[in-house]
């Protein structure tokens, strides 16, 4: 089966309406932000779209991956933003897409990228939605970098850290508070 049989249109309906029907707890403990700080648990759901005002700089393998000024971020509760940037601010060549989808309820149908600059992993180093559902139409030919996976993510001069887990891609800086969803134990988030 190729990979466009397994995300028939069907499939992606029956997959958004098992994910938006999934029961959410909230963790026992939230962190309250101080002045100037936002929770993660004020985030709403589904996701909102924003500009990100501060220039983007990703770096792998000392080779300057991105450098933006027009970048957007993606609130969604439990996790720190994901920030997205536009495909003409990446390095020409540095990417290689994957053979990789998932679904995300909210947003589409997403494809991977791995880095062909440094170490060329065949591991996946970001991720974008060509074909974004409606109401996140700006996320077309925008690209978002798991912090994790390149050696370094700068939201102007804070160097960001990374959302537990694997799997997530968020972006932690100081103002922004917890618990985010990664963590052991926040599955069901």
């Amino acid at each position: 089966m190729s990979e466009g049989d397994r995300w028939t249109p069907e499939r992606i309906q029956r997959e958004v309406a098992y994910f938006r029907a999934l029961e959410r707890r909230r963790p026992e403990v939230i962190q309250r932000p101080s002045a100037g700080q936002e929770s993660v648990w004020d985030y709403p759901r589904p996701p909102r779209v924003e500009p990100e005002l501060r220039e983007v700089r990703i770096v792998l393998a000392g080779t300057l991956l991105v450098q933006s000024r027009r970048a957007v971020r993606v609130l969604e509760t439990a996790s720190p933003p994901g920030i997205y940037v536009p495909v003409e601010d990446v390095r020409p060549g540095a990417l290689g897409r994957t053979e990789e989808r998932t679904l995300c309820e909210w947003k589409g149908l997403a494809v991977y990228w791995r880095a062909r600059v440094g170490n060329d992993s065949p591991v996946a180093i970001a991720w974008s939605y060509p074909e974004p559902f409606g109401r996140y139409e700006s996320l077309r030919g925008r690209i978002s970098f798991y912090p994790a996976r390149v050696d370094e993510c700068w939201l102007g001069g804070e160097r960001v850290r990374a959302q537990p887990g694997d799997y997530y891609g968020g972006w932690v800086t100081r103002e922004i508070v917890g618990p985010f969803k990664g963590s052991p134990g926040s599955e069901g988030w």
